[in-house]
């Protein structure tokens, strides 16, 4: 029982104590410990962020502010390293051993400045100011316009070089071509008309229609070679066809023949020859035009007479090219040859074909047509004339047209090509010759 009571005694006593602490808050006389528990309630309920943020805002700030200077002074110091290694390039060539040395130096200061800020980030002394990432932007650009203008003053020296080079390949391609166009006159002398490259109006003679005449004449045996061999594939009456061209003459040699087919094709080719633009109807027009027709014949010379008709079908060189054609080349022989009338078709519609064969025949046209504005260019114009078959030979109009013609008193069976005059010059006509007599000249 002496146990309990102690025990109950304290409980007693601690009752007490609470009883004595809630009297005391009712009669509000602990003001002090009120306050204290306000301001603690205060203190767990604030929001710690909202105390901090200011201190933190200002950290960040300061250290991006920090980082951009840095970043800046950086890439100044890339950009002072690539123009002093572009103008230490440029150095390379010439050589500028004191540019190159200067240059150098200015890398490996770059190089330094680079090592120090890395070991100022590394231990975080880095002082921010706004004025030296100015300085440091402002030195980066003016860098990279030196590097710019380094590049380009390369670049034009690279430009001045290939210019040179370009001229000098272009003075070694001209020297070429004059030494081909020199090579190609040693050896065959007629394969083109570069003799009359520089040729003037007032310096024209005789020798230079002689010249084209010439070529003139071996385009026609070219298209007359053509002819002639479509004509065997066609298995075509060679001796038949010869002597229908020529009735009544007696060959020497069956490979005369070619002389009957070479009269044909120049009949065509050079009827109207006397007229201005092979035309009749324009026999009126003032013939007094030399310089029109010299013109004309410098600026033709060297084209080429397919791309020439195909780009000006309308003009007076198409419109001869398909007269002739249309004239020459007979419907059954071109059927003959091709299988049908094609070319003749195209040609009548007012185009040209481009074949071989067609190709042949305008540059036979080609020349012919050359040879005619040459002829109007001198003053008078050059005039032509063949003779009549049974006249006798004559060697100031007439020249054979094969060696073994007959030796006592010749006369003429046909005119193979005709001839010409300019002036007091006679440029002799081909016939061909058989033995008998007489006499007559028509022009």
């Amino acid at each position: 029982m002496d146990s309990v009571k102690p025990k109950s005694a304290g409980v007693g006593g601690l009752v007490q104590t609470f009883t004595k602490v809630l009297r005391f808050r009712a009669a509000g006389v602990a003001p002090e410990d009120r306050i204290r528990k306000i301001k603690f309630a205060e203190i767990i309920n604030a929001d710690p962020a909202k105390e901090s943020r200011p201190l933190d805002d200002e950290e960040t700030v300061r250290q991006r502010e920090a980082m951009e200077a840095l970043l800046a002074r950086l890439f100044a110091s890339v950009s002072a390293i690539k123009a002093a290694y572009a103008e230490l390039q440029t150095a390379q060539s010439p050589y500028d051993p004191e540019t190159i040395q200067l240059q150098d130096e200015a890398i490996v200061s770059e190089l330094k400045s680079i090592s120090e800020l890395k070991h100022c980030y590394m231990k975080k002394q880095i002082f921010p100011s706004q004025e030296s990432q100015m300085i440091a932007e402002v030195q980066e650009q003016k860098n990279l316009l030196k590097t710019f203008e380094i590049m380009s003053k390369k670049l034009q020296s690279q430009l001045h070089v290939k210019d040179s080079e370009m001229f000098f390949l272009r003075e070694k391609v001209q020297e070429s071509q004059k030494q081909n166009r020199g090579l190609e006159k040693r050896l065959n002398p007629n394969s083109a008309l570069f003799v009359l490259d520089n040729l003037h109006v007032s310096a024209l003679n005789p020798n230079h229609f002689v010249t084209v005449l010439q070529h003139a004449m071996k385009s026609m045996r070219n298209f007359l070679k053509l002819m002639t061999e479509g004509m065997e594939s066609a298995a075509w009456d060679l001796d038949a066809a010869a002597c229908s061209i020529v009735p009544g003459v007696v060959f020497a040699k069956p490979s005369h023949r070619v002389y009957a087919f070479e009269s044909f094709v120049c009949r065509k080719m050079f009827s109207d020859f006397q007229h201005p633009s092979f035309s009749q109807s324009s026999s009126k027009q003032k013939r007094h035009q030399r310089r029109k027709y010299f013109e004309s014949f410098m600026e033709l010379k060297a084209v080429n007479p397919l791309e020439y008709v195909l780009e000006n079908p309308a003009s007076k060189f198409g419109k001869f090219c398909r007269l002739k054609y249309l004239s020459l080349v007979h419907p059954r022989m071109e059927t003959a040859f091709f299988g049908d009338a094609t070319h003749r078709s195209i040609v009548s519609s007012g185009g040209f074909p481009q074949s071989a064969f067609f190709t042949t025949f305008l540059e036979m046209a080609k020349r012919i047509w050359l040879l005619h504005l040459l002829a109007f260019s001198f003053e008078p114009e050059a005039s032509i004339f063949q003779v009549r078959s049974g006249c006798r030979f004559s060697e100031v109009f007439m020249e054979s047209a094969c060696d073994d013609s007959p030796d006592i008193r010749p006369r003429v069976g046909f005119t193979v090509s005709p001839g010409f005059r300019i002036g007091k010059t006679v440029i002799q006509c081909r016939v061909y010759l058989l033995a008998g007599s007489g006499a007559s000249v028509e022009g």
